[in-house]
């Protein structure tokens, strides 16, 4: 994973300064983004299976959760971790009064990924970034 440093310069909307202002920190950089062709094309080389069937079977995964999240099911990717989907609302004073037209103002799709925990310390690792290494972006004199 890259990142790049940037020295915080923060004033707040009623004019005091930020307190961490003058310090560096680690923001991530991303180099592009993995579309489901890639992913698709990267499995193939890496099993028996065509591209075109690994798209299938990945295009389907999309519509089986969206069904699944919809239906009010948590769904569970193993070793990737589970997404759910929660709605934002306003209160109503009574229970009566309450209409999702007027009192559910969103929703999104939450992520928990997966873990495993490490019997000696209790500690959690996170699948997904198991042997992740941090490193800082090359420099370059192009803007």
């Amino acid at each position: 994973m890259l990142y790049k440093l940037r020295k915080l310069e923060r004033t707040f909307s009623d004019g005091r300064q930020d307190p961490a202002n003058g310090k560096w920190f680690a923001r991530t950089v991303y180099v592009g983004t993995v579309t489901t062709d890639d992913l698709a094309q990267i499995i193939e080389r890496n099993c028996s299976m065509k591209r075109s069937d690994v798209k299938a079977v990945l295009t389907e995964l999309v519509e089986v959760m969206t069904s699944k999240l919809q239906d009010s099911y948590a769904v569970k990717l193993d070793g990737i971790g589970t997404f759910k989907i929660a709605i934002r609302s306003t209160g109503a004073v009574e229970a009566s009064e309450f209409s999702v037209s007027k009192n559910v103002t969103g929703s999104k799709v939450n992520f928990s990924p997966a873990y495993t925990v490490d019997s000696a310390t209790g500690a959690r690792n996170r699948s997904l970034l198991s042997g992740m290494k941090v490193s800082e972006t090359p420099k370059n004199d192009v803007a």
